[in-house]
């Protein structure tokens, strides 16, 4: 209770100070805001050496004797996208990596950032976490195109698919906004801490309140590694899963496709593309809600998800 006032506290300060700077009394609050998310969340901070060599931060908890759930983040994300809903999925056991190059996981310039390359860092994970066998995996955006590369490679091994407003199915065409956009040139990929603002009002329709000072930390670790991002974002758009997403149907994977009705970054009417690919999926369209839903709409985002695995129970 007290790290909570504390928390509480510490937002307060920063929504008064108001400066988009990020400074030592800034960058030192916003870690103990996220490790307070974690706290209340019950995640717990781990790291895994891949036979790379490289390193894989994750979180994990929950109901650790309960089925497993891998959590994946999208583009430009970290395994704190889903700090927020994880306390309301806490009946699962939840893994929720730093993919290869974003958050606190290595950072190689030369890597395969595309799904199937992640997918296989992903499952190397979990086979060493002894979670493979039998695996829900639920992805946002990019996470949600690594998310069914993971399944069509592991058609046996995964039991469900929880797709949120998900990338890789490019068929549809992009948006407007993208239409001329290069990986030097994408308000995906921010250069400066008011490109990020720009963004966090892209992705989201009614995004939670956060101080821009918060931000502006969050802000660095993009600028820091945006030459990284526009390679990887560059591998993305020319990354189609739509194949793979066949190979889904066929094995009849349960799967929940889940989309924002107000989402800027991706057509919602890529929903519908999935949908006839994966003809056994289930389409939820969420009315006010972005790119997100995780973050925007993390009740009734959680509460679908846990009526779709009760339906699964129930077969």
């Amino acid at each position: 209770m007290t790290f909570m006032r504390t928390s509480l506290a510490a937002l307060l300060t920063l929504s008064i100070v108001g400066c988009t700077t990020p400074n030592t009394l800034t960058v030192a609050t916003t870690q103990k805001l996220i490790q307070h998310e974690r706290v209340k969340s019950n995640l717990e901070s781990k790291v895994f050496t891949l036979t790379s060599g490289e390193q894989m931060a994750y979180l994990e908890g929950g109901n650790l004797a309960g089925k497993p759930l891998l959590l994946i983040h999208g583009f430009g994300g970290n395994k704190d996208n889903f700090t927020r809903i994880a306390d309301k999925l806490a009946d699962y056991h939840l893994i929720i990596p730093d993919l290869l190059g974003f958050g606190n996981s290595s950072k190689p310039m030369a890597a395969d950032y595309r799904a199937d390359p992640q997918a296989l860092r992903l499952h190397e994970l979990l086979q060493f976490k002894g979670l493979d066998s039998a695996i829900h995996v639920g992805g946002n955006s990019m996470g949600g195109g690594i998310s069914v590369a993971y399944a069509a490679m592991y058609p046996n091994n995964v039991k469900s698919l929880w797709l949120l407003d998900s990338g890789g199915f490019w068929s549809v065409g992009l948006r407007e906004e993208f239409l001329d956009a290069t990986p030097d040139n994408n308000p995906l990929v921010v250069d400066t801490t008011e490109e990020y603002f720009s963004l966090y009002k892209l992705v989201m329709y009614k995004p939670p309140y956060i101080p821009k000072t918060v931000q502006a930390v969050f802000a660095q670790e993009n600028i820091a590694n945006r030459d990284l991002q526009a390679k990887i974002i560059e591998q993305i758009v020319e990354d189609n899963v739509e194949e793979r997403a066949k190979v889904v149907a066929e094995y009849n994977i349960p799967t929940l496709i889940v989309w924002g009705a107000e989402d800027k970054v991706i057509k919602t009417e890529t929903a519908k593309l999935m949908s006839d690919l994966m003809p056994q999926a289930q389409i939820i369209i969420m009315p006010e809600v972005g790119h997100v839903p995780m973050i925007e709409a993390v009740k009734d985002t959680a509460n679908d998800y846990k009526a779709f695995r009760a339906r699964l129970s129930t077969e």
